[in-house]
């Protein structure tokens, strides 16, 4: 949170390569349990750094004709890294795996030597001459970039460089910050960090019988096509119709999945895999439910629900809550803003996914389906009542209309 101010967003993202390539090099050459435990650590530390720098930083550098498609793209190549590292695992030992892990560290690297700082952490540094070089620089050499730049200077004029205790009370500064935070708590009660954990005991425990290897493969081409889909069309049809499309998809598969439990047959014996996740509890119906085969063509409902649930989020909340993060924070906040809805989110993921099973053995795997579903609604409301529609603004518009509240700003 405090690299994102002091050093600025190109050098975060450039620093968090230390602590990620260290802790592929433990994890490559680890001789004991300590040495992965370790490893693992450095490498989520350089993630939680890089996933509140990379929101920012696009967002700070894109015009806003092309900033949702371009704030999409860190998602979407994640999505598209986790699948490539899945293909290698096929192939390589897990030693050589980490090592592989090195390699798009350097590129990063390489790449981001030749990138400007953002302009408007550098104007929001006294660093004017340097400021205006990077933004010619991203626009191209034949764009007159000067309406702009006085545009992000003034609205850099009207406050301070650092937000005070003062300010944070100020609608026009917690409003933005409040919505970014409710957003990332809202994407992860929706369900999609449980979901992917627990989702071959899941299918074990509905009679969808798919190997790991497979649903694997199947659930990251879901994401990628679908996160592709939400790049392809955010600056088109807007981040709130997205939102709405996302919330509804996902209200309806979780629906399907709880119901399906609920009322649906039963697998015909229980499973060691789901016994080691904690499943095994799972109440799936009384006995007068059908027994379910895997030839039955009922199975395919959860497996069909579920990829619509990954789809769904995919192509809307997934993508567009970090892209929002980045759009509507505050600069005085924005570098420490950005890092709290990240805390926030792995936060509230962690404590989900530690409380799901406890509440599946204690209540039947049908009830965390239905409060998914339940929140999947609130985020509809959450959405139409509080959301801005950021699409075709530029950051400075976005701040204003929190700074005046001018609705016209939302049509």
């Amino acid at each position: 949170m405090v690299l994102n101010d002091l050093l600025g967003r190109k050098l975060s993202i450039m620093f968090s390569a230390v602590p990620s390539a260290a802790g592929y090099a433990l994890m490559a050459g680890a001789h004991g349990f300590w040495m992965l435990l370790l490893g693992r650590t450095l490498t989520g530390f350089a993630g939680g750094l890089t996933a509140a720098c990379i929101p920012v930083y696009v967002s700070e550098i894109a015009t806003p004709s092309v900033r949702g498609a371009l704030g999409a793209t860190p998602q979407l190549m994640a999505v598209f890294g986790s699948l490539s590292l899945y293909a290698l695992g096929l192939l390589l030992p897990w030693r050589w795996l980490a090592v592989a892990g090195e390699g798009p560290v350097l590129i990063m690297i390489l790449l981001l030597s030749f990138m400007p700082n953002s302009p408007r952490f550098l104007l929001s540094r006294g660093r004017d001459t340097e400021a205006l070089r990077a933004l010619a620089w991203l626009r191209g050499a034949d764009t007159d970039v000067r309406w702009e730049f006085q545009q992000i200077q003034d609205n850099i004029r009207r406050q301070s460089t650092h937000m005070s205790w003062a300010e944070a009370r100020n609608p026009h500064m917690y409003r933005p910050i409040l919505i970014a935070l409710l957003m990332r708590f809202l994407q992860q009660l929706m369900g999609i960090t449980p979901i992917l954990v627990y989702l071959q005991p899941i299918f074990e425990s509905t009679a969808v019988l798919l190997p790991p290897k497979d649903d694997a493969a199947i659930v990251g081409a879901v994401r990628l096509f679908s996160v592709l889909i939400a790049a392809l069309t955010m600056d088109l049809a807007g981040r709130k119709v997205l939102l709405f499309i996302s919330a509804t998809i996902m209200f309806a598969a979780n629906l399907t999945l709880g119901l399906y439990v609920h009322l649906g047959p039963k697998p015909l014996t229980p499973n060691s895999t789901m016994s080691t996740m904690g499943l095994q509890s799972v109440p799936l119906g009384d006995t007068e439910q059908p027994l379910a085969t895997p030839s039955s063509y009922l199975t395919l409902l959860p497996l069909v629900a579920t990829m619509l649930f990954i789809m769904g989020y995919a192509m809307g909340w997934g993508p567009i809550t970090w892209l929002l993060m980045s759009e509507i924070l505050p600069l005085q906040a924005r570098g420490v803003a950005s890092g709290l809805c990240v805390l926030v989110s792995w936060l509230t993921a962690f404590a989900l996914t530690k409380s799901f099973l406890l509440v599946v053995n204690a209540f039947g795997l049908h009830v965390p389906f239905f409060f998914f579903a339940a929140i999947c609604l609130a985020s509809l409301v959450f959405t139409g009542c509080w959301v801005p529609e950021t699409k075709g603004r530029s950051l400075e518009q976005i701040e204003s209309f929190f700074r005046t509240g001018r609705r016209s700003f939302l049509h």
